[in-house]
């Protein structure tokens, strides 16, 4: 698995669009969030149908047409420098094979950030543009708005990347060890509903593998594991950290299933690293180098996520 391309860190003064390619935003949230992009110095502009609801499906902001229009409109707009999701859901999948994949890459490198939903677009902008992207809080996210450990941490990324190239995350070891690789991953069930589709890799080979997810029954997430492994999707996997499993049964019960699943790959394996849908998120760079150490729950990245 090769390192991907680092798009340049943010400045004061940088413009950031905020837009909606899953489910529909909560405009109380999403003002909250632009104020605190705000607050940071940054221009954030929003996309025309960020508040959108879908007419027939209310779980879609808007229609698919419509929010990859915005989507493409925003990244393709030479005066923004990042590109930041308000929330997951679900709708990443219908609109994004109506992207122009040509006239994104034509744009030139820049910041994606999101997470849940947003798995589809890391894998999508690894597979199709070779570029890094940000597995973190959205901009109108409750972790977002409401936790000053989720805002700071992605802040540091996006300004001053050097300063958090080792996440320290105070996850335990499921098993102990040491492994390097490209960072990549996301929410477990996006990552098995991907498979097969021309947007997503065709293995984590290489990598080490971050895995979370939210409001699972434990067999459902025994189901995405199961088909990853039968798939050979995680054959050659180097590492493994697991984040939150959020509004999932128990954790016992979940944890029970993930030493079960992924226990006889052979790999370090932490959990609780402290990223996805949990208090405090941790923003982790996807397409990046980098160090698992297990024992000490700590993941240093080669370089730093941005230039």
């Amino acid at each position: 698995m090769k390192e991907l391309l680092r798009p340049a860190r943010l400045a004061p003064g940088a413009r950031v669009a905020v837009v909606a390619p899953s489910g529909p935003v909560p405009e109380q949230r999403l003002q909250a969030g632009l104020d605190v992009l705000r607050g940071w110095d940054l221009d954030p502009v929003t996309a025309p149908h960020v508040l959108d609801r879908h007419g027939t499906f209310d779980y879609l902001a808007g229609t698919d047409a419509d929010r990859a229009a915005d989507f493409q409109a925003a990244w393709c707009d030479p005066s923004v420098d990042a590109v930041l999701c308000a929330r997951g859901g679900y709708g990443v999948q219908r609109m994004v094979d109506l992207l122009d994949w040509e006239a994104l890459r034509a744009a030139g490198p820049k910041l994606l950030v999101g997470f849940s939903d947003i798995t589809a677009l890391h894998e999508a902008f690894a597979v199709r543009l070779g570029l890094v992207t940000l597995h973190g809080p959205m901009a109108a996210g409750v972790d977002f708005v409401k936790n000053a450990r989720a805002q700071e941490h992605l802040k540091a990324t996006l300004f001053a990347p050097e300063t958090v190239r080792t996440i320290a995350s105070g996850g335990t070891a499921l098993v102990p060890g040491r492994a390097r690789g490209v960072v990549l991953g996301g929410c477990l069930c996006l990552l098995a509903a991907e498979l097969g589709t021309s947007h997503a890799r065709h293995s984590a080979r290489g990598g080490l593998l971050c895995l979370e997810d939210v409001g699972e029954e434990t067999y459902r997430l025994d189901r995405y594991l199961t088909q990853l492994l039968r798939a050979g999707w995680l054959d050659g996997v180097r590492g493994v950290l697991l984040g939150s499993w959020e509004r999932c049964d128990a954790y016992d019960r979940v944890r029970a299933l993930l030493v079960d699943r992924l226990g006889g790959l052979g790999v370090p394996v932490v959990e609780e690293f402290g990223f996805g849908h949990c208090d405090g998120a941790l923003t982790i760079p996807f397409g990046v180098a980098a160090e698992l150490d297990a024992d000490t729950g700590t993941l240093t990245l080669d370089e730093p996520a941005l230039r």
